[in-house]
């Protein structure tokens, strides 16, 4: 389903949504007006709202801008439930140069992102947000992701889903990013190409 700006927050309460699409597309942007609106609409306690944030920090690397947390645009989700990593996710297509530099960074993002959901399926919320779902999937179970997922009530999650940043020795790390997304867009209520 195509995004619109029409769509409503409301309906994304008690249901698992996300949204996939381009490189700077505003999928971080949106997910942070959804914690804005559970927070300052709905009034939903923070630290019921678990954030698990996988996106690099924002720049732009070959004329491509990538990333961006939450907290870039919306500041006061600071306070909800962050489940953070030491360091910073690296773009791994965008700063390797060949196969095996590529793996070895989607290899050490992996660690990042599947020790902070292990700690959420400790401890589930009812709401769980995961911004730049790919990073995580470059590498990690669906079937983990997929389970953890299925422990909140309310999920609202982005990935990257597109070609704008590919290159010509990561064919099979693009093609498995992209069967996956495709794998988890059928598993929500409801999916959002940001294109």
């Amino acid at each position: 389903m195509l995004f619109q700006n029409k769509f409503s927050f409301a309906d994304c309460i008690g249901s698992h949504t996300i949204l996939y699409g381009e490189t700077d597309t505003k999928k971080t942007y949106y997910t942070a007006k959804f914690i804005q609106f559970l927070i300052e609409t709905k009034m939903v306690n923070p630290k019921q709202i678990s954030i698990l944030d996988f996106a690099p920090p924002k720049e732009s690397i070959k004329n491509i801008k990538i990333g961006g947390k939450i907290s870039d645009f919306y500041e006061k989700s600071l306070v909800c439930n962050n489940l953070n990593f030491e360091g910073e996710i690296i773009p791994p297509r965008l700063n390797s140069m060949n196969v095996e530099e590529l793996y070895k960074i989607a290899c050490k993002n992996f660690k990042k992102t599947y020790k902070i959901l292990k700690i959420f399926n400790v401890d589930p919320t009812e709401i769980l947000i995961i911004n730049d779902i790919s990073i995580y999937l470059h590498i990690g179970n669906k079937k983990m992701l997929i389970d953890s997922i299925k422990k909140s009530r309310t999920f609202f999650g982005n990935s990257y889903y597109g070609s704008s940043i590919l290159n010509n020795f990561a064919t099979h790390f693009n093609l498995r990013e992209k069967r996956i997304v495709e794998y988890l867009v059928r598993k929500m209520d409801y999916a959002y190409c940001t294109e």
